[in-house]
C-alpha cells in the first residue's frame, strides 16, 4: 500500500464514526469539474452557448462533507410531514404518503421543500460542485458515474413511461451512492447560471449569488442517457413541484466534528 492510499484509507476510517445512519464521507481535494468529453454538435457554429453551459472543465477544490446514500424517500419525507413541518407532495391523495412506497424516492417537492427537510434533519442541500465530485467518485473525466460506458438498465431507472423505482435498486458508485444517474432529478443548493463555470470560483464554489432557476443534477426515470452524465446541469423555478424531481441531504465535514483549517 503507498502513503497516498494508506492516507486516504486512514482519512475514511476517522472520518467514518462522525457520519449520521444513512450518510457517507466524501473526501475533499481537487477534481476535474465539467465536461470534458466532446458532443456530436461541438463544432457547429449555431449551437448555442446555453447548451454548453457545462464547460469550461476546470480543476476546483472542495473540503470533505458527508451525503446521503439515497435519495430521500417517501418514508423519510413523511414523517417530516407528520411533525407538522411542510404539506405533503401534490402527488399524495388526501395528503397521505402512497401504501406501500415508503421505499420510492419523495417526488412533488419544491426547492423550499426540499430545503426546509435537509434543515429539519440538521442537514443541507449539497452545492453543484459537491454533487459532482460525489457523482463521480474518482472516474475523473468519465461520462458517468461508473465510466464511459453508455448506461443500461441494469445501472440506472432511464428512458421509461413508468415513473421511478424505489431507491438502492442498482449498483452504487465509487463512494457507495446509489441512483446519482436517474430515477429522480436532485434539488442543488445553487442558483443557476449558465455561464457560471467562466467566472467560478477555485475552491468551494456555491453558484450564482441570485438568479430565476435551481440547479438540479443527475437526470431521472423519464430521461434520455445524454441527461445522466455527471457534468449535465439542468434548473427548475424553485417552485417546481415535478414528478420526476427529489433530493437528497449533505452535510458539512467540519460541522459533523471533522478537523477545521
Amino acid at each position: 500500500m503507498t502513503l497516498r492510499q494508506f492516507t486516504a484509507s486512514f482519512l475514511l476510517a476517522a472520518a467514518a464514526f462522525a457520519a449520521d445512519p444513512g450518510m457517507v464521507f466524501i473526501p475533499g481535494g481537487e477534481f476535474l469539474r465539467g465536461r470534458s468529453h466532446k458532443l456530436p454538435d461541438d463544432g457547429l457554429k449555431w449551437w448555442p452557448v446555453l447548451l454548453m453551459d457545462d464547460q469550461p472543465a476546470r480543476r476546483i477544490r472542495i473540503d470533505p462533507f458527508y451525503l446521503d446514500t439515497h435519495e430521500v424517500t417517501v418514508g423519510d419525507y413523511a414523517e417530516f410531514v407528520r411533525a407538522g413541518k411542510r404539506r405533503p407532495p401534490y402527488n399524495w391523495a388526501k395528503g397521505l404518503p402512497p401504501q406501500g412506497g415508503e421505499k420510492m424516492p419523495v417526488t412533488g417537492v419544491s426547492w423550499d421543500d426540499a430545503s426546509a427537510y435537509c434543515a429539519w434533519r440538521g442537514k443541507r442541500l449539497p452545492t453543484e460542485a459537491e454533487w459532482e465530485r460525489a457523482a463521480r467518485g474518482v472516474a475523473e473525466g468519465a461520462r458517468y458515474p461508473w465510466g464511459d460506458r453508455e448506461p443500461s438498465k441494469t445501472d440506472a431507472r432511464f428512458n421509461s413511461v413508468e415513473g421511478p423505482v424505489p431507491v438502492g435498486q442498482f449498483a452504487p458508485n465509487y463512494f457507495d451512492l446509489y441512483d446519482v444517474a436517474g430515477n429522480v432529478w436532485e434539488w442543488c443548493a445553487d442558483w443557476y447560471e449558465k455561464d457560471f463555470y467562466t467566472r467560478s470560483p477555485p475552491e468551494n464554489p456555491s453558484g450564482a449569488a441570485t438568479g430565476m432557476y435551481r440547479v438540479l443534477r443527475g437526470g431521472s426515470w423519464a430521461d434520455e442517457p445524454k441527461y445522466l452524465t455527471c457534468a449535465y446541469r439542468s434548473w427548475a423555478r424553485s417552485s417546481e413541484r415535478g414528478p420526476n424531481i427529489g433530493f437528497r441531504c449533505a452535510a458539512s465535514f467540519a460541522a459533523r466534528g471533522g478537523w477545521r483549517k
